[in-house]
């Protein structure tokens, strides 16, 4: 392994004022290969001509224009209907309260828009090939790839040891003579960075591994790449990027490798991905979640996007000449939440990257690619509000010159996966209040039988690809009835935190980011979920709701009533014997459901 560690003075051969933008050529801090420069200009969220690159001419890839189409069309006829069937319920109270039956159905219909277009992008990929399709090296194929490795204050043993697994399995094909191992450090504080310095010493052992730390974390990860690519950018053609809590596997890197060999107009390939087996409830549900209805979503998302697909920060690999020319972003001007350094990234670079010319893709295959989620709510949360203010600082950007139609509709899903928290929020409270009784049920039937097509279509993909599930299919149910229990007991839990952090960033409240701080006090054993049912209960209350209006409510105030409870249960470790059984079968596609681990082979 080879370290360095930058000086807090400005590099040798650039002065403190010079332009951050250009190559940055000096001598080779300590361990570090020698430099390589390569430009990575700071763009701007308008159009400049100079930004398109010398993209190759030619596409093998055909645009799925005419599936597009198709469920466009298909999600607005849902829309339509669900909307006629809310109007009809809403039309005898349109007289004496206008008002409330016009926000009734304009914060409807927003909101069916985004679960119909759900729903129907996971029907697609449940329907599409059974069989990811292999893509076949090109010939002469040699660009060398960079395997970078953020991290922040995490711990780093777990990083090291990953990364020590990833060159051994590289070094056992010709393919890991082209891929260094390259980590990235901005932990700060004496004893962290101690610590990080014992964790990766065994590592010296190994060729092809580096490791660096800034003294100066600006630009945060973005920052840190960035600053990596202008020194030593100019050594290889591709690179991927995985974060502290993230893998993959030397075949799933030579697979996108060769995608990006076989289609030279693309700029970036984002790889699905599993979730590493969980050490909790919660951690437990996520993945049965993730493994029951992401890969058919997720099949779907690539099915319709093309080449205008999206970039999730981690475990994709980058053409780097054209990440370098495309993606150099801006502070934003102003104070944080809104201004300052670009929390969510990663959608913004794949915009800027396509706007160049570059193709964006989703391989949905997420074999050989593997992250950590959070094992706790209040973990979970702390994520959260991050990537709620991340998001929310897209409406600064999404309407920039010359971005295509899709990479906005990317990053506008981003942004309304947190508004539409609140949205819901007062669509139950205004419905409950101006009781349109039973006339409301063939809308709200519609929209539950919508949130529900992500789960069938899991199922459907699943009986699909899955001899064992064919055979015995009473295990996917199963497990399917868990996952929806539990996700329906938690969802106003996440809803009430989401639409507090929307809250709180309209506020002009800075979440920052805070790397390795626990997160324990944020979630505060369920108590501010419990205050907030109460609340809502002593509201509908004290507007004089009748039992029929807290029978409608019921299904919000109860959970969060019970949230001290829930909390409690979900973060609970889980049981050793289940886990060793996943351990033992992580292939098992639902082995994480509590108590329903099992094998299907």
């Amino acid at each position: 392994m080879q370290t360095a560690e930058d000086s807090s003075m400005p590099p040798q051969g650039r002065p403190a004022h010079a332009n951050p933008s250009a190559p940055v050529a000096t001598s080779a801090p300590p361990g570090m290969p020698d430099p390589a420069p390569l430009a990575m200009p700071e763009r701007a969220c308008r159009w400049q001509a100079s930004v398109r690159a010398a993209v190759p001419d030619g596409t093998t890839a055909r645009q799925p224009r005419a599936l597009r189409r198709i469920a466009l069309g298909v999600t607005l006829l849902i829309v339509l209907a669900l909307l006629a069937a809310m109007l009809q319920a809403m039309a005898p109270l349109m007289a004496e309260r206008p008002l409330i039956v016009a926000t009734v159905l304009s914060l409807f219909t927003v909101n069916s828009v985004w679960i119909a277009w759900a729903a129907v992008t996971a029907a697609l990929g449940a329907m599409g090939p059974a069989r990811a399709r292999a893509t076949q090296r090109a010939p002469g194929s040699n660009g060398r790839i960079a395997v970078l490795v953020t991290l922040c204050g995490e711990p780093a043993a777990p990083v090291a040891a990953n990364a020590a697994a990833l060159r051994r399995d590289l070094d056992r094909s010709d393919f890991g003579t082209r891929v260094d191992i390259v980590l990235l450090s901005d932990t700060t504080g004496a004893e962290a960075i101690a610590a990080e310095d014992r964790a990766v010493a065994p590592l010296a052992r190994l060729d092809g591994i580096h490791f660096r730390r800034r003294a100066a974390r600006d630009g945060r990860k973005p920052g840190n790449i960035a600053d990596w690519l202008r020194r030593w950018g100019g050594r290889y053609a591709f690179m991927a990027i995985l974060d502290a809590d993230s893998r993959m596997t030397a075949a799933r890197l030579q697979a996108m490798a060769a995608r990006l060999e076989a289609e030279p107009t693309l700029g970036l390939v984002q790889s699905g991905m599993r979730l590493l087996p969980a050490r909790s409830r919660f951690g437990a549900l996520q993945r049965l979640s993730s493994r029951l209805c992401g890969p058919a979503f997720i099949a779907g998302m690539a099915a319709w996007a093309g080449r205008e697909g999206n970039f999730w920060g981690h475990n994709a690999m980058l053409r780097v000449a054209a990440f370098a020319d495309a993606a150099g972003l801006p502070r934003l001007s102003g104070r944080a939440p809104f201004g300052g350094d670009l929390l969510s990234h990663d959608f913004v670079e794949a915009a800027w990257l396509r706007r160049s010319g570059w193709g964006v893709e989703i391989l949905p295959d997420s074999r050989g690619s593997f992250e950590d989620g959070p094992q706790s709510l209040g973990d979970f949360h702390r994520r959260d509000r991050r990537w709620c203010q991340g998001n929310l600082q897209h409406l600064r950007l999404v309407w920039g010159a010359r971005m295509h139609p899709l990479s906005r509709l990317h990053l506008i899903s981003g942004i309304h996966s947190y508004l539409s928290a609140p949205v819901w929020l007062a669509l139950v409270m205004l419905l409950a209040f101006a009781a349109p009784g039973a006339a409301a049920l063939p809308a709200l039937a519609g929209t539950l039988a919508l949130l529900l097509v992500p789960k069938l279509a899991g199922i459907l993909h699943w009986l699909r690809r899955s001899r064992h599930l064919r055979h015995r299919p009473g295990v996917l149910l199963r497990a399917t009835g868990a996952e929806l229990a539990l996700s329906t007991l938690l969802a106003p839990l996440v809803l009430v935190r989401q639409t507090a952090a929307v809250a709180s960033v309209l506020a002009g409240r800075d979440a920052g980011w805070r790397p390795g701080a626990k997160a324990a006090r944020l979630a505060l054993g369920g108590l501010p979920e419990a205050m907030a049912g109460l609340a809502l209960m002593a509201v509908a209350l004290g507007l004089g709701a009748g039992a029929g209006q807290m029978l409608w409510l019921f299904p919000l105030i109860g959970p969060l009533m019970g949230a001290p409870l829930l909390v409690r249960w979900l973060d609970a470790p889980v049981r050793r014997s289940v886990r060793r059984r996943v351990l033992a079968d992580d292939s098992a596609p639902l082995a994480l459901a509590p108590g329903l681990a099992h094998r299907a082979a």
